[in-house]
């Protein structure tokens, strides 16, 4: 994206994550009276405001460098099509943290298994509210500056669902769907399981699981839940927990080292991690299963 401001300063670090066909920047930044910016993406964005301290005025935006009247009320979101420039412009001194989403639409239309391009991703949206995906947006960003991220999956589905809100997509089959069934083959089934098995300590893709399928990542995100109950993510999660357990029952090793075997950040991920999904901590776990 290219831009040019002015009266615009960046108070905290830029936080960012990158998931499958959509970037997430978390902005903090203070804006004098008088501030304006002129940006243009080659990528369509939604802008979300997710906090605003100070004076209670709005950004403004525009798709034409004209002044328009904006909606005096918190939480307003953009949405502005790939290579569209847009204006902004702050009347009173105000400090705003805000979530700029880049969608990448040839990934994000194979993911879908649909084409997306036409009047959905050309039509600019700016300055309303929808509860929804605001809801969606506050859980992104704080996938962006959390300490405890969750896993690339949960970051991937987060991104998709609000995207898919934010086009007003509805449910179509993916070509070929229908002659597939509803459900992976047992094949298919026991490629994708054993390749989690075999890969559950490191980030595991989604593109990576619906290759192996042979399917698109939408179509194999449902069949895969269909077969086992549990979309993918939590899938590998539990498979990287029962690595955990395996290791916590058989050499004593420092959770130091059985965190990084399984693929967490440190000790302390490992143990809110394993809490959460078993409401007991890695020590008494293994003090209860001692082989």
């Amino acid at each position: 994206m290219t831009s040019a401001v002015e009266g615009i300063t960046l108070l905290d670090e830029l936080r960012w994550r990158r998931w499958n066909g959509v970037i997430a920047d978390v902005w903090h930044v203070a804006c004098a009276a008088g501030a304006r910016g002129h940006y243009v993406s080659r990528d369509a964005r939604l802008f979300v405001v997710l906090e605003r301290e100070g004076a209670r005025s709005d950004v403004q935006l525009s798709a034409d460098g004209t002044t328009r009247a904006v909606q005096r009320a918190p939480h307003r979101m953009s949405f502005v099509p790939a290579d569209m420039p847009i204006w902004s412009r702050i009347d009173e001194p105000v400090r705003v943290r805000h979530l700029d989403l880049h969608f990448h639409a040839p990934t994000l239309s194979e993911r879908l298994g649909e084409d997306l391009a036409g009047e959905r991703l050309a039509r600019p949206r700016l300055d309303f509210l929808d509860a929804r995906i605001f809801t969606l947006a506050q859980m992104i960003a704080h996938e962006c500056v959390g300490p405890d991220g969750h896993h690339d999956l949960y970051g991937d589905s987060l991104t998709l669902a609000l995207f898919i809100d934010l086009l007003k997509l509805g449910r179509e089959a993916p070509a070929g769907a229908a002659s597939r069934g509803a459900m992976l083959s047992a094949r298919q089934l026991k490629r994708v399981t054993d390749f989690i098995e075999a890969n559950c300590s490191r980030n595991i893709r989604l593109h990576e699981l619906a290759e192996l399928a042979g399917l698109s990542q939408s179509y194999f995100s449902h069949a895969f839940k269909a077969a086992t109950g549990v979309p993918p993510h939590q899938w590998h999660m539990k498979a990287r927990l029962r690595k955990v357990q395996d290791l916590l029952a058989g050499r004593d090793l420092p959770l130091t080292e059985i965190a990084s075997a399984a693929g967490f950040t440190d000790q302390a991920h490992l143990t809110r991690t394993f809490r959460r999904l078993t409401g007991s901590t890695p020590a008494a776990w293994r003090r209860a299963h001692r082989r």
